[in-house]
């Protein structure tokens, strides 16, 4: 296994940790913990494809991989923010259909022909925006955590928010583009 996909197999490893980290709050600066390994592993998803493009490493193994880890970081963080009542029920469903959709389709054009679909730039930047949601929302209770800070500070409630709900649009985007380039291959399902 290449470099660029073991970074990628660590984002995954990292997933549960990162859960734990967040919903365990009698362990010391857990949000804090919980920051750091989502942004190591956000800064795997960066360097993994970086490091594959550069040295010529890209793998289907690691096309396929990596926006998978993605998915599961991104829905881990929103479920355990569901669970901590800091993102909206609509949000998250929205982000998780569109997550499954796309899978199923690239599911579906790896049995009709073993084809690999890469991300895309929507797609791209749909991760990159529910990234920095998750981090802006993690940062202030982080914050929040380190001040000893029990109150509300609702602007900046307010901006985390807007900042998962314009994720969830370009989800939503992204979602509806990669229907539209892939429509042959649920067309072509029987």
């Amino acid at each position: 296994m290449n470099l660029p996909n073991k970074l990628t197999v660590l984002r995954v490893v990292l997933v549960p940790v990162f859960a734990v980290l967040v919903l365990y709050s009698f362990l010391p600066y857990h949000t804090v913990w919980a920051l750091v390994v989502f942004l190591a592993a956000s800064l795997t998803d960066h360097y993994d494809g970086k490091i594959a493009r550069e040295r010529n490493l890209v793998t289907n193994f690691g096309k396929f991989l990596d926006p998978l880890a993605d998915k599961l970081l991104v829905i881990t963080a929103l479920v355990c923010f569901l669970q901590l009542d800091l993102a909206d029920v609509w949000c998250v469903l929205i982000i998780i259909a569109r997550e499954l959709l796309v899978t199923s389709i690239r599911l579906l054009a790896l049995d009709a022909g073993g084809i690999v679909i890469p991300a895309n730039k929507w797609g791209k930047a749909k991760t990159v925006s529910q990234m920095a949601a998750i981090l802006f929302i993690l940062t202030y209770r982080s914050v929040k955590e380190l001040m000893a800070f029990t109150g509300s500070v609702l602007p900046v409630e307010i901006v985390g928010t807007a900042l998962l709900w314009i994720a969830a649009a370009l989800t939503v985007v992204s979602g509806v583009i990669y229907m539209k380039q892939n429509m042959h291959l649920i067309l072509a399902e029987k």
